[in-house]
């Protein structure tokens, strides 16, 4: 069998991976023990990512007509491949997390949403929250206005509550007073009239003695 029919399906399964991807970012393995790589590989896995190792001459016959051609120039020592077709900065926040580390974990360069990166670049992309962290960030502004809102409201609520009992009290207290001057008006009509009760028995008197000496 040829060679280049050998290289084909490897070359083809490059081309299938990175068809979709939102990027894609290279490393040099090298010096990573068994146990070191083993957990790099369950990290990336556990976040959606494709981690494999390839030849340098497939990717480059791979990338040929792709986004990726940009990366041709870092395809020198050996090289692995993480590729991302969902969250674009993934790979590089786990890599390069993971190299703080592991020192023997370098990163070459990566394509991140269309436009190529160096080393430098990935530790950027790296830093840029997750999709999720911003959707949670998102949430959380637009949940604030409301919560606020709410809260507003609930206090006028209180606060009008509060006025409707106030207001019979004050009724209450206004018509009191009216009530009371009632009986104060009739007590001032009771003392005008004694006076002329009094006066009465007067002019009785007054009559009598006018007639005594009539009669004698």
């Amino acid at each position: 069998m040829a060679k280049v029919e050998l290289k084909k399906p490897v070359v083809d399964e490059i081309s299938a991976a990175i068809k979709d991807a939102q990027s894609v970012v290279l490393v040099d393995h090298r010096g990573l023990t068994v146990e070191q790589d083993t957990e790099l590989r369950k990290q990336l896995r556990e976040a959606g990512i494709n981690y494999k190792v390839y030849k340098n001459t497939m990717m480059n016959f791979a990338f040929k007509g792709t986004d990726c051609e940009g990366l041709v120039p870092y395809l020198k020592g050996p090289s692995a491949i993480a590729i991302s077709t969902e969250d674009a900065t993934a790979p590089a926040r786990i890599l390069c997390k993971f190299a703080k580390t592991v020192d023997q974990l370098e990163i070459k360069g990566g394509i991140v949403e269309g436009v190529v990166y160096d080393a430098a670049g990935i530790t950027n992309i790296s830093k840029v929250p997750s999709r999720e962290e911003l959707l949670s960030k998102l949430l959380g502004s637009i949940q604030s206005p409301i919560a606020n809102f709410a809260r507003v409201m609930n206090q006028l609520a209180e606060k009008g509550g509060a006025s409707a009992s106030e207001a019979p009290a004050a009724k209450a207290e206004e018509a009191a007073p009216a009530e009371e001057a009632a009986p104060a008006a009739e007590e001032v009509k009771a003392e005008e009239a004694a006076p002329a009760a009094e006066e009465a028995p007067a002019e009785e008197a007054k009559a009598e003695e006018a007639e005594a000496p009539a009669a004698e």
